[in-house]
């Protein structure tokens, strides 16, 4: 007996005869009329349909527009997603779809839970950006009214309102402290907001980062006096002072973390360090190295303190200052906030930070961006 020749086997067979065993949920649609030629029974089931039953039913019939979806996956050889019906029923499909011989053959399967979950993602990423819009917008209505209490209490303190007793003056300075503290807080939650939201518009420029921390550092002197701490810069290890980033986003990072190490150092010092990373640093820290990185193509910069440090336990969220709200504790809260925009502020510039702590012995924040133009625009 002569073996039988494959191609005249494989000419002989129904493709329908095929398509019914496929596990997957498939119809065969006339191209020119829209009718649902045939139909395998896992695709009955999805869109409720009794097969001995379906003539004259057309493919738009159960799918909205599904011509026109059909045509656009089979042309640009894509998944496709639609609106599908069956019966009370809405939910979505996802089509495959080829055209052989003026029929399109179509593979379909239900992807309304995915769907919705992205929905409800993109809806509430919005709402939560229009939030943030609103705040921002509203920051002055916010900030106003205690930039009087905080104004006139001070005046009243200082008895540009006539004199006061010893129990009226205690009094005006806890008005006055307690507006203080919620300013800061206020400002540093609308920062965040902010950030958060995308709203910050980077001006890349080229500056130089040693003038730009040191006016960081200066900016800070008060606080730094005041728990007689010492402040150091080091740029001993940097291979290029001159830098192309956003300076106002630089300084801000810079400005939030080192209030951190300030809060958490009670004596001692603070030891800013700015290096141009290897490589294989900048590569661990997550950060994309480009091709051809030149050595002053990132930056690092290093803020170590001696102070407390922090338990493993402050250590979850720390850059989430949302996950903080049921610990109640308001320090958490604020630090968290000035972590969570400086975090926030290096990822919009395509960078990587991180930290290591230890109790009693100190908390180091190293920071890693990409500060050439080169680098930025890869990473883009």
């Amino acid at each position: 007996m002569q073996p039988m020749n494959l191609i005249n086997f494989f000419s002989n067979i129904n493709p329908k005869d095929v398509l019914k065993y496929l596990p997957d949920a498939v119809l065969v649609v006339n191209e020119q009329s829209g009718e649902i030629i045939w139909i395998n029974e896992k695709a009955a089931n999805i869109f409720e349909i009794i097969r001995d039953e379906m003539e004259h039913l057309k493919f738009d019939d159960i799918v909205n527009m599904g011509m026109k979806l059909a045509e656009q996956s089979s042309t640009k050889n894509v998944p496709v997603i639609g609106g599908a019906v069956a019966g009370d029923k809405e939910f979505f499909v996802e089509m495959n779809a080829s055209l052989i011989e003026e029929e399109y053959f179509i593979t379909v399967r239900d992807v309304t839970a995915m769907t919705n979950v992205l929905v409800n993602a993109e809806r509430t990423g919005r709402l939560n950006k229009d939030k943030n819009v609103m705040l921002s917008k509203l920051s002055g209505e916010f900030k106003s009214p205690l930039q009087s209490i905080i104004g006139f209490s001070q005046a009243l303190g200082d008895g540009l309102g006539g004199e006061i007793n010893e129990k009226q003056a205690k009094y005006v300075k806890i008005i006055n402290k307690n507006a203080v503290e919620a300013l800061y807080f206020m400002e540093k939650f609308l920062e965040y907001s902010q950030v958060e939201s995308s709203l910050v518009d980077f001006e890349y420029q080229v500056f130089d980062i040693e003038n730009t921390v040191k006016s960081v550092i200066k900016a800070n002197e008060n606080s730094i006096k005041a728990k007689n701490l010492t402040v150091s810069l080091s740029t001993e290890n940097l291979s290029c002072k001159t830098v192309y980033s956003d300076m106002n986003a630089i300084k801000s990072i810079v400005q939030n973390i080192l209030e951190t190490s300030i809060k958490l150092t009670e004596t001692g010092a603070i030891i800013i360090e700015l290096s141009t990373p290897a490589p294989e640093t900048v590569e661990q820290s997550g950060v994309k190295l480009i091709k051809n990185a030149q050595p002053s193509s990132y930056l690092m910069i290093t803020i170590l303190d001696n102070g407390i440090g922090l338990q493993e336990s402050e250590l979850e969220g720390i850059f989430e200052p949302y996950t903080q709200l049921d610990k109640l504790n308001k320090k958490n809260i604020i630090r968290s906030l000035s972590l969570g925009t400086a975090k926030e502020l290096v990822k919009q510039l395509n960078g990587a930070i991180g930290i290591k702590t230890e109790i009693m012995k100190g908390t180091v924040f190293n920071i890693i961006l990409p500060v050439e133009k080169g680098a930025i625009q890869q990473n883009e």
